[in-house]
């Protein structure tokens, strides 16, 4: 695994934070030092989904790193540009872009609505595309610049492409521009790799579902995929770019293969996206 403060005094962006996967990995990324900008929309209590900006700083200062929040919509180029800004101002640069933000709707093509579909593109794609683009400039001056984006491998099995395929889409075109970066920028020295997660993740977003208390029970907690995402970020860039990783995959390189802490019990439930076999 990572040495302990592999990541001091590096500055990370990361959107969609106040809570799961994305604060696990910010607050995992103070705990090695780093000093991270939060961009996100929840500066108020949501009825059911627990965690804001505000929460989420708190948290990655009691885990020993700097924090600032920015309230804001990863759609938005002024809002992006703003949390880009801030790190900038605060911190005096950007080492580390993390594209977490993301949107979910599942229905079947004829009865997904038109708003959703728009959703998903804009928060994924389109969020992903303006956060590394603004990030970009700073990036490249750091001696260590890492781009890391919350997607999946890009399987063309004909499962994933026809069980949600506008979902599929989206998250596909977050890989996509990844993979795209890594090429674009590999005489940069910018690094730029995917990153998810073997299983589901108990989030709030997945405790709300109908089945929500089975799927939790058998979902691993975000910590995998925050030390999975530390442990990735912590790799030189020249060497590390162009890949999509699996969480389960990363810690079992670095010498984890105990993952029983993780919880999920003896047969996890598999992610999206990912064939058993």
């Amino acid at each position: 695994m990572s040495s302990q403060n592999a990541l001091s005094d590096r500055t990370m962006v990361i959107s969609g934070a106040s809570r799961g996967i994305g604060l696990a990995i910010a607050v995992a990324a103070a705990r090695q030092g780093a000093n991270v900008v939060l961009l996100a929309k929840t500066a108020e209590p949501h009825p059911k989904l627990k965690g804001t900006v505000h929460t989420a700083v708190a948290d990655i200062e009691a885990a020993g790193g700097k924090a600032v929040a920015v309230v804001g919509d990863v759609r938005k180029e002024d809002d992006v540009q703003r949390a880009v800004d801030t790190a900038v101002q605060h911190f005096g640069g950007i080492d580390i872009c993390v594209n977490n933000a993301s949107a979910i709707a599942t229905e079947p093509t004829e009865s997904l609505s038109v708003k959703k579909y728009d959703l998903m593109q804009e928060i994924n794609c389109r969020g992903t595309f303006l956060l590394t683009k603004a990030a970009l400039p700073h990036l490249r001056k750091s001696s260590d610049p890492h781009i890391l984006t919350i997607a999946p491998p890009v399987n063309m099995n004909p499962y994933w492409l026809g069980v949600h395929p506008s979902y599929t889409l989206s998250k596909y075109g977050m890989s996509l521009l990844t993979l795209g970066f890594a090429a674009e920028y590999a005489d940069s020295g910018v690094a730029a790799n995917c990153l998810w997660p073997e299983t589901y993740i108990a989030t709030s977003a997945v405790a709300n579902t109908p089945d929500g208390e089975a799927l939790i029970a058998a979902s691993r907690s975000p910590e995998i995929m925050a030390d999975a995402a530390v442990e990735i970020l912590s790799r030189p860039a020249k060497e590390t770019t162009g890949q999509c990783f699996v969480d389960a995959d990363v810690l079992a390189e670095s010498g984890v293969t105990d993952l029983s802490r993780y919880g999920g019990g003896d047969n996890p439930r598999w992610d999206f996206f990912l064939d058993k076999d």
